[in-house]
């Protein structure tokens, strides 16, 4: 069985009625018990990025008249999306939309230019579709967004801090709370979250890619640097990403990733409540 190595937008986007993703929800819903059910699925911009303007398929034969018309399908797509989401049960919606990465790494915005685009003009785009996906979202539903730099088998995509994109991110984008990827250089400081609003933001301090612990000390006073741009009570703290993003995993033991969650529970509980 060939695996896809790329997807593209080759018709008018719509959302399915019928849709898996509804089903495999109601299931995890019913064995939940009194426990939330999370649900989390690709972001919006996961198909204008890969989909289109970074599709050479799609740029070679373009399905919709303007990126303003494909922009405003998948905003309703998503606006259709959360509404049967909703109807089904779910009150916790985690958006994994990591194409926000493309953005503020250097040798991705060299290829979106090379596209002919104007990696500023992109983020604002990215933003405004995030914005109107969400602006029927129901009141007692909370939605966040996931942005990582890449989890492929303990390996990364993107690099560089969120400086670049921050503005129309934090201080536009209506979700929740954010869940950002800091547990490396490459993230960058957290100056950028001088941006941020009302949210919530999960520091992703703990890395997934390796078995090694962090050092809890250290740890705690990344969080108290974080603190001195957003304060600490809208902080919370977690694993920089999944502990498999596909199912050939990361080089990490199952045990490991026990002892990290323990981690995050341990630190949580010191920072929080002591």
């Amino acid at each position: 069985m060939k695996k896809a190595k790329g997807y593209t937008v080759a018709s008018k986007l719509a959302f399915p009625k019928d849709h898996p993703f509804l089903e495999d929800f109601k299931y995890l819903k019913s064995i939940a018990g009194e426990h939330a059910a999370k649900l989390t699925i690709p972001g919006p911009n996961m198909i204008f990025h890969s989909g289109v303007i970074a599709s050479q398929a799609y740029l070679d034969k373009p399905a919709y008249p303007t990126l303003t018309d494909v922009a405003q399908d998948i905003v309703q797509v998503y606006q259709d999306a959360i509404q049967a989401f909703y109807d089904a049960g779910c009150r916790d919606l985690q958006l994994d939309d990591t194409s926000w990465g493309a953005l503020f790494s250097d040798d991705f915005r060299d290829k979106l230019r090379h596209n002919g685009f104007d990696p500023d003009e992109m983020t604002k785009t990215f933003a405004d579709i995030t914005v109107e996906a969400l602006k029927h979202k129901p009141s007692d539903m909370v939605v966040t967004l996931h942005i990582c730099r890449g989890n492929f088998k303990s390996s990364w995509l993107y690099q560089g801090g969120y400086e670049p994109i921050a503005e129309q991110l934090f201080s536009r984008v209506n979700v929740d709370g954010f869940f950002l990827e800091f547990d490396s250089d490459r993230a960058g400081d957290f100056k950028p979250l001088r941006h941020i609003k009302d949210q919530y933001v999960v520091l992703g301090l703990i890395t997934t890619k390796t078995g090694v612990m962090e050092d809890k000390e250290a740890i705690k006073k990344r969080v108290q640097e974080a603190a001195e741009m957003v304060d600490i009570h809208q902080l919370c703290i977690s694993p920089q990403c999944g502990f498999a993003s596909t199912e050939e995993g990361n080089t990490i033991a199952e045990q490991e990733q026990w002892n990290k969650l323990g981690l995050v529970v341990e630190l949580a509980q010191e920072i929080w409540t002591s």
